[in-house]
C-alpha cells in the first residue's frame, strides 16, 4: 500500500538536484527550518507551495506526495487475507471497524471495494444482532452500487451486481433481485467459443485448449452450484429430488471433482442431508452426512483450487485470478462443525448414534485447541 510520504519524496529530489535545504527554500521562498520540517515529516509545505516543489523537481504533484489512491492487485489480496483471518481471531466490531479504515482511505479502488464487499458478505452473520447484520448487508449494497455507477471496468461492474442481488435476497427483497438481473433468463453468452476461435486461427492452439478447459471447468462450478438450490426446490418431490441427487452425483465422480473442488460436492451433499432430513428420511440423511463430513475431514483442508491429468492448462489461470478461500482454515473449520450441529433440521437425529459419532469425527477433527 501506498502512503503519503512527501519528505521522503523532498529529501531524495533535492539530493538528486545536489542542493542544499538553504537552496531550495530560497527557491521555494520560505526558511531553512521548514524545508527542515518537511524533510523530518514534522510538518507538511502548504497546499499552495505543492505546484511549486512538484515543478522545480520536474515530477507531478501525485509523485511529490508518494500517494495513490489505488491498492495493487497483491496489497488487495494480501489486505482481504488479513482482515479475513482478523474477523476468525479479532472482536467483530473491532476488525469491522478496520475494514471501514480501508474502505473510506481508498474509496476510489474499485477492485478493493469489491473485495471489501464480499470480505463483509462472507463475515457479516458473524455479527450478533440481525439489525447490525442487516445493517452491513446495506452497506455492502451501497458500495456496490457506487462501484456500478462510477467504475469503469465491466468485468467489475457485473460482480458487483451479483453481489447486490445476493444480498437483496439476504434482506429478504426479492423484486429488488428480479430488477437488478431483469427478472428474465437470457442465453449464455458464447465469448469463451469466439476467444479460443481467435486463438486456434492464430495458431496458438495451446492458449485456445486453455480458454476451453478455464470454461469447461467453471461451467462445471456454476452446474454443480445449481444442484444444491435445485434439490431445495425438489424437497417435496421425493422422485424428483433422488434423480437430480443421482445425475449431480454422477457429474461430479465423471470429471473427480472430489479432488478438483471437494468443497462444492460437500455442499451437494449437505444440501440433500437436508433435503433427506425435510422428507423425515433418517437413513438417507445419514449417508448424506457421512459423506459431507468425509470430504470436509479428509478433503477439504487445506482449500486449495487446482487442476488434475485432464484439466491441465489451468493453473496459471487459479494464479492470475487468486482464486483463494473466502475464509480462513479456522472459520472453515468452524463453519463445518456448525452446519452440522447447529441445523435444526437435524434435530431429529440428536439421539442416533450414527449421528453422533459424526458429529464426534467433526469435533475431533475440526475442533480440538483451534476452536476454543
Amino acid at each position: 500500500m501506498r502512503e503519503i510520504n512527501i519528505a521522503k519524496v523532498i529529501t531524495e529530489k533535492r539530493k538528486e538536484k545536489g542542493i542544499t535545504q538553504d537552496e531550495l527554500a530560497d527557491y521555494i521562498g520560505v526558511s531553512k527550518a521548514s524545508v527542515s520540517k518537511w524533510e523530518n515529516a514534522q510538518s507538511y509545505p502548504d497546499i499552495t507551495l505543492l505546484p511549486k516543489l512538484a515543478g522545480y523537481f520536474n515530477i507531478s504533484i501525485d509523485e511529490l506526495i508518494d500517494y495513490l489512491p489505488q491498492m495493487t492487485r497483491e496489497d488487495i489480496k494480501k489486505t482481504y487475507h488479513r482482515l479475513a483471518k482478523a474477523f476468525s481471531r479479532k472482536p467483530f466490531n473491532e476488525v469491522l471497524d478496520e475494514c471501514h479504515i480501508v474502505i473510506k482511505k481508498y474509496y476510489s479502488c474499485f477492485p478493493l471495494l469489491l473485495q471489501m464487499a464480499l470480505l463483509l458478505l462472507n463475515h457479516f452473520s458473524l455479527a450478533n444482532a440481525k439489525e447490525e447484520q442487516d445493517a452491513i448487508v446495506k452497506e455492502i449494497v451501497d458500495m456496490c452500487r457506487r462501484i456500478i455507477e462510477e467504475s469503469d471496468d465491466v468485468w467489475i461492474i457485473k460482480q458487483a451486481n451479483s453481489i447486490r442481488a445476493t444480498c437483496f435476497i439476504i434482506l429478504n427483497k426479492p423484486m429488488d433481485t428480479l430488477e437488478i438481473l431483469d427478472g428474465t433468463l437470457k442465453p449464455l453468452l458464447a465469448d469463451e467459443i469466439m476467444l479460443a476461435n481467435a486463438y486456434n486461427m492464430l495458431m496458438q492452439i495451446d492458449k485456445a485448449k486453455m480458454v476451453m478447459q478455464v470454461s469447461i471447468y467453471q461451467y462445471l462450478m456454476v452446474i454443480i452450484g445449481f444442484s444444491q438450490s435445485y434439490l431445495m426446490l425438489t424437497k417435496d418431490q421425493p422422485e424428483k429430488f433422488e434423480k437430480t441427487l443421482e445425475r449431480f452425483i454422477k457429474l461430479c465422480e465423471v470429471f473427480e471433482m472430489n479432488d478438483l473442488n471437494p468443497n462444492i460436492v460437500a455442499q451437494l451433499y449437505y444440501s440433500a442431508a437436508v433435503g433427506y432430513a425435510s422428507q423425515n428420511n433418517a437413513e438417507k440423511t445419514l449417508d448424506m452426512l457421512t459423506e459431507f463430513s468425509f470430504l470436509c475431514t479428509k478433503k477439504l483442508l487445506p482449500y486449495k483450487l487446482k487442476g488434475d491429468e485432464y484439466f491441465d492448462l489451468i493453473e496459471e489461470w487459479f494464479k492470475d485470478y487468486d482464486l483463494d478461500p473466502p475464509r480462513d482454515e479456522k472459520s472453515i473449520k468452524e463453519s463445518v462443525l456448525v452446519s452440522v450441529t447447529e441445523n435444526t433440521a437435524f434435530s431429529f437425529l440428536q439421539d442416533n448414534l450414527k449421528y453422533k459419532n459424526i458429529v464426534k469425527q467433526l469435533k475431533e477433527f475440526l475442533g480440538g485447541e483451534q476452536l476454543c
